[in-house]
């Protein structure tokens, strides 16, 4: 083709040469009149020039030269017609659109060119991000999603403050109340800690002032469960039973601690700074609350002491991953001997009015081994610490809408916790934040109107679908599945449903005020907005027993930035909140869409598969629809990544690649489900145009704007938090991790074998 483009540059300069000549020609003949009128001398020369004399009056070596250069006119256009279009196909060109030049500084500016992609792809892509973007204050950890929630908070607070607007249904009056409630500070301050205070006594008191002597923990238990909707000892919830995804049903499992993970409680010398701190703040609660330094100090040490048991006793998260293990179906009157310390029908009948209970009720227990030992601990403890225990539960869950003074101790408790810096935190995003979690789909009404519009739901839908396509097809190959077990994982692929933007009902003025009917909110006071919430929502989780599961039923609110995948529903759910820039915008080249949304999408569409997703049939059953033979070889491909990831470490703290076994699969199968759809993308389109100043290829920026999505930077505190309690690995190895294991990726960098991101072992699952 070299030579093609030589041959069409060799008779451009010939062409230009001879249109010099004849313009030279005419600029003497101009130049040479005296031409009053400039006019009329042009005429005269072009009446002179070669192409308009008849041809008749042309001599032999004219007419010769006229048909030479018609003849090499049409040659030149038919060369530059044929490298026009071959070119535009391995070229198509750059995007100069203000979108492209937009997104194209963004991705620049977030490089580090100085790194060599295939020794860290992390800090190529996200180097220049994190010179630039120190933690703003007050944040433990910041990258694009803290910054697009940021965004989406601003827009709510707009739409909050916004009493004028017209048409409101009395679900968003209630949020805009709500609010603004909680923006009453000069109220907030005048009651104190009155309506906590008046709360404890009338649930039986706290033993700030002296021994705790009654006998009613079963009656406390029942009161700070169903009224308060906390949780001391396990946690009591309805939900889709997993074995029979058609109805809901009762569960119980074990209950979370005051710290984020029971590792904090079982190696105190790691983690006595963070132990201290948690004492400080409880016992400045007590004070706060009318106790004394001393007997505060005393009865806090006790509870810590007490949670320090439930900690011994409690699962690791990455011992329960198996669900066909931990589930457990009994009668509600089995629960007796199971946890006899508890009396479980009173209990279950409070916190599940008025829905009527009897002793068959079905019930699934996930946490059978420590139901007993918690039962067993229950009764070898004082029954002051037990009270003192299921108080400072309620008290932690009333501090965010306490006064002001509540609210300092609990950040400087989190300062030590997550080594946050001390910031004075604009009270509208607390607001907004709590506002999203009581009224968050009346709030996600106003919110969809204001930012999604219907094309970008189609188009999001679109590519649901070729990720979807990719997945599927990618099954074809995989050579560890047997065939009667891929038919089935191809059917519930198919059957997967996708949920985009936001569920149906909040569009609907009168469905919409249907749901929040029963949930009081005045414009004043925010603790008994947040008291009616804590009622109203369980009646509605005891009103979910006795009707099916609903799919418009989601789990998040539609500003949020995130998505899910339900295995009970085989559901995607993708927010509106998280279909906005960096992760989407239609005017983007696809290899950025299919690199940011695309991944996410293939990631929760993954989750299907992964170590407790393919636990569930294409119906949302948990069963067993695998042949045994792709059991086994499953387990045997997992292994890889458990050590894969076993291996990275952060602060030289070693990540649990079993705790975040099934993300990483999610994150694997994503990208290369995302990439997959881009290439047969290119297949049925061409190749699309690229961006300016990057002097990359498509192909790169599709793994450039995948990585790029996870930039990010953390304090070490909450990088310690993450390796204990999340699921989920570093952003880090959220990118390494899985580029070090596609194909495509070395082949597009031009990585060498065994380079740090082209490792000769490749941990391949779907």
């Amino acid at each position: 083709m070299e030579s093609l483009r030589e041959s069409i540059l060799h008779l451009t300069f010939q062409m230009s040469t001879y249109k010099r000549a004849t313009l030279d020609e005419e600029e003497l003949l101009d130049t040479s009149s005296d031409g009053i009128y400039h006019t009329s001398t042009m005429q005269v020369g072009l009446q002179r020039g070669l192409g308009l004399r008849c041809w008749a009056e042309k001599t032999h070596v004219e007419r010769k030269l006229v048909v030479v250069v018609c003849a090499l006119s049409v040659a030149l256009f038919i060369c530059i017609m044929t490298l026009g279009l071959h070119y535009k196909e391995s070229h198509p060109g750059m995007c100069l659109s203000e979108p492209c030049v937009s997104v194209a500084s963004a991705v620049l500016g977030a490089l580090d060119r100085s790194v060599d992609p295939c020794q860290d792809f992390y800090n190529f892509a996200c180097g220049g991000w994190m010179r630039k973007n120190p933690l703003p204050e007050g944040k433990s950890r910041w990258g694009p999603f803290s910054n697009l929630w940021e965004h989406n908070m601003a827009i709510m607070k707009n739409l909050l403050e916004n009493t004028s607007m017209k048409s409101l249904s009395k679900a968003e009056q209630k949020a805009q109340w709500y609010y603004q409630a909680c923006m009453n500070e000069s109220k907030i301050e005048e009651l104190g800690a009155k309506p906590l205070q008046d709360l404890l006594n009338q649930t039986g008191g706290w033993g700030l002032k002296g021994p705790w002597d009654k006998d009613n923990f079963q009656e406390v238990l029942r009161i700070v469960s169903a009224s308060f909707r906390t949780s001391p000892f396990f946690t009591v919830f309805v939900s889709t039973d997993s074995k029979n995804s058609n109805s809901n049903i009762i569960q119980v499992d074990q209950s979370g601690l005051g710290l984020p993970s029971r590792e904090y409680y079982l190696n105190k010398t790691a983690n006595e700074k963070y132990l201290t701190a948690y004492l400080n703040f409880l016992v400045e609660l007590g004070i706060l609350l009318g106790g004394s330094e001393e007997t505060s100090q005393k009865m806090m040490q006790e509870i810590i002491d007490f949670e320090t048991a439930l900690a011994h006793i409690t699962v690791p998260q990455d011992e329960r991953r198996d669900e066909m293990k931990i589930y457990h179906k009994i009668q509600a009157k089995e629960l007796a001997t199971l946890a006899p310390a508890v009396d479980w029908m009173p209990f279950l009948s409070a916190v599940f009015t008025p829905v009527a209970l009897n002793d068959s009720e079905p019930v699934v227990v996930y946490a059978k081994e420590y139901l007993q030992k918690v039962s067993e601990l229950i009764s070898n403890t004082n029954k002051s610490v037990l009270n003192n225990y299921m108080i400072m539960k309620v008290v932690r869950k009333m501090v965010s809408i306490l006064d002001q003074k509540f609210q300092d101790a609990e950040q400087r408790f989190f300062e030590v916790m997550y080594g946050t810096k001390k910031s004075c935190t604009p009270r509208w995003k607390l607001c907004v934040s709590d506002t999203d979690s009581a009224l968050g789909f009346a709030l996600g009404a106003l919110f969809v109107k204001a930012t999604f519009s219907e094309d970008s739901k189609a188009f999001v839908e679109d590519m649901v679908s070729e990720i979807k396509w990719a997945f599927e097809d990618s099954l074809k190959t995989v050579g560890w599945m047997d065939p009667k077990t891929k038919k089935a994982a191809k059917e519930k692929a198919d059957a997967i449903y996708n949920m985009v933007g936001y569920p149906k009902f909040i569009m609907k003025p009168k469905e919409l005020d249907k749901v929040f009917n029963d949930f009081d909110v005045v414009s004043d006071l925010y603790f008994q907005n947040a008291m009616n919430y804590y009622n109203f929502s369980a009646r509605v989780t005891a009103s979910q027993l006795r009707k099916a599961p609903n799919r418009d039923q989601w789990s998040m609110t539609p500003p949020t930035v995130n998505a899910y995948y339900n295995p009970t529903k085989n559901e995607m759910v993708l927010p509106a909140g998280i279909l906005q820039a960096p992760f989407y915008n239609h005017a983007w080249p696809k290899a950025m869409n299919f690199g940011g949304i695309g991944v996410v999408m293939g990631h929760e569409l993954t989750h299907a598969f992964d170590d407790q997703g393919r636990e569930y049939d294409k119906d949302g059953n948990l069963r067993l629809w695998w042949q045994n033979s792709s059991v086994e070889a499953f387990k045997h491909q997992t292994q890889c990544m458990v050590e894969q990831y076993s291996n990275y470490s952060i602060n030289k703290e070693a990540l649990n690649g079993k705790r975040t076994l099934g993300e990483n699969i999610a994150d694997n199968g994503g990208l290369r489900a995302a990439y997959k759809a881009y290439i047969n993308w290119i297949e049925k389109n061409g190749e699309e145009a690229t961006l300016p100043a990057l002097g990359m290829t498509n192909h790169q920026l599709f793994f450039v704007g995948f990585a790029q999505v996870w930039c990010s930077v953390r304090t070490p505190e909450s990088s310690h938090e993450g390796v204990i309690t999340d699921p989920h690995s570093p952003s880090r190895f959220r990118v390494i991790g899985t580029i070090s294991n596609s194909h495509e990726f070395s082949a597009h960098f031009g990585c060498k074998a065994d380079s740090p991101m082209n490792p000769k072992r490749k941990c391949e699952l779907w």
